[in-house]
């Protein structure tokens, strides 16, 4: 157990490498209730949504959800986040990291000058994520409505084990396949699901997963993670999440991404290998073969998958293209790593 954004969290229950396997072949489940969740509901709720994220909300139906993030008046990623459209033009929840849920409410509330109502019900919300290519076959006796055929992006409101009102959607941070339920932590709900999900999968052995695992399991997806790879000060351009940025749409920090689109990105996130032997890890220095700094990793890890050392990290544009040789300094010395595409499994 490890302090996460204010909670004790579990970082591993049988060991990193077992859990990462679980989830990549059979099926596993985080607790990843510290997550934040608000609401916004009335008929300016999509108004405020275009306005502060910069993906196309609009194109969102009831059962719907989407990736985007938060943008500040300098075009910094305040937070990347998923909205759910629950009824259309009307009620949405945005999902938000645990470390941001603050800065992310006052942020919002900050554009709420049409009276939209908000509700930050992170407090009373419960949130399993059961990812795995088993998953939803181990879930299925659970729910009153089919959840094996949910498209990606997609989520139902349905009875689950029991309980009334479960959200399920075919998201997650694996790449693994599978789904996270939303539920009210209320009448021992997060014990009775909890347990009906462990009794269901017992016969194929599904497993409980920790914070170690999902975090190589999303590095090997090349999936960002909020504070080390995306932050205030990085742009979704510079991050590669152009495509959840939309210019067909006023938001904030429009402009200032515009511009920086048509003068083109100074730096760039890439995904590496390592060639020679090292593990990169946050806060590494990547330099050019003269050991002029170049760049920062971001995230870096021995891939269970793939039994070699990957990583992310910011470099100038000119060593951003596939195949570049890179280095990392580990220990003082410049270890070598080559540009790949990402994801790297």
């Amino acid at each position: 157990m490890a302090e996460f954004a204010g909670y004790n969290m579990p970082i591993s229950y049988t060991g990193i490498n077992d859990e990462h396997a679980a989830v990549r072949n059979n099926a596993g489940v985080f607790d990843v209730s510290h997550m934040g969740e608000f609401m916004l509901k009335g008929e300016n709720a999509l108004a405020l949504i275009q306005k502060v994220t910069t993906n196309d909300a609009s194109k969102l139906t009831a059962g719907m959800a989407q990736y985007s993030c938060l943008t500040n008046e300098n075009g910094g990623i305040v937070d990347d986040l998923i909205i759910y459209c629950i009824e259309e033009n009307k009620v949405y929840m945005i999902v938000v990291n645990a470390s941001n849920i603050d800065k992310d409410w006052n942020w919002i509330s900050s554009f709420n000058t049409d009276n939209v109502e908000m509700h930050n019900i992170s407090e009373k919300t419960c949130l399993l994520a059961v990812q795995g290519p088993n998953a939803t076959q181990i879930l299925q006796p659970l729910a009153s409505t089919d959840i094996m055929n949910l498209k990606y992006y997609t989520f139902v409101k349905t009875t689950f084990a029991g309980v009334e009102n479960v959200l399920i959607s075919a998201t997650g941070y694996t790449g693994s396949g599978g789904v996270e339920i939303y539920f009210e932590d209320k009448n021992d709900n997060a014990d009775k699901i909890w347990n009906a999900i462990f009794e269901a999968g017992k016969p194929q052995g599904i497993k409980p997963i920790g914070l170690g695992a999902r975090d190589t399991l999303r590095l090997e997806m090349g999936y960002c993670l909020y504070g080390n790879d995306i932050d205030d000060i990085t742009t979704p351009l510079e991050a590669g999440l152009g495509w959840i940025t939309k210019f067909t749409k006023d938001f904030t920090a429009r402009e200032i991404l515009e511009k920086q689109k048509a003068a083109g990105i100074t730096k760039k996130l890439v995904g590496f290998e390592m060639v020679d032997k090292g593990i990169p890890r946050h806060g590494y220095e990547i330099t050019d073969a003269d050991g002029n700094k170049i760049g920062e990793v971001t995230s870096g890890t021995q891939a269970p998958s793939l039994a070699k050392a990957v990583g992310l990290g910011y470099v100038s544009k000119q060593y951003a293209a596939i195949d570049s040789i890179i280095y990392i300094k580990i220990r003082e010395k410049n270890v070598q790593a080559k540009v790949v595409k990402i994801p790297f499994v």
